[in-house]
């Protein structure tokens, strides 16, 4: 049986998107992975286009509000933001409860450039995490 993992973040639009879509490729035979928000807004295009670049498609992911979540057992439930962590500081049914803390590469200003960068960087942040927490490679 896979171990069932759940990523929070404020948004559900980049941050827990992209993480979901990282363990899922890394691992996604160790791990149902599900991703969702305080206040989901939407997946962002930066997201996407950050993933699509490690060969990733998330584009068919949505954002989901973490109260449809709130019945279910999670053998890990990860908040990816500082907002998602005093928004959830228990979760009633899970085995981990995770705390990592990434900038908010929606909020990156600049240009077009800088602002891909931002996203590319917690993209890269996150990976990195994923595989040292999850001994996994690829």
């Amino acid at each position: 049986m896979r171990q069932r993992v759940l990523f929070l973040c404020t948004g559900n639009s980049a941050r827990s998107q992209m993480a979901e879509g990282l363990l899922r490729h890394l691992a996604g035979d160790r791990y149902e992975v599900f991703s969702a928000g305080t206040h989901p807004v939407g997946l962002n295009p930066g997201a996407v286009a950050a993933m699509q670049e490690l060969g990733i498609d998330i584009s068919a992911q949505r954002s989901k509000s973490m109260e449809q979540f709130t019945e279910q057992a999670f053998d890990y439930v990860i908040t990816v933001c500082d907002r998602a962590k005093e928004s959830c500081p228990r979760w009633p049914h899970s085995g981990h409860l995770v705390q990592w803390s990434f900038d908010d590469p929606a909020a990156a200003t600049g240009s077009h450039e800088e602002q891909h960068h931002a996203f590319r960087t917690v993209r890269d942040q996150i990976k990195a995490r994923l595989e040292e927490c999850f001994s996994i490679r690829r």
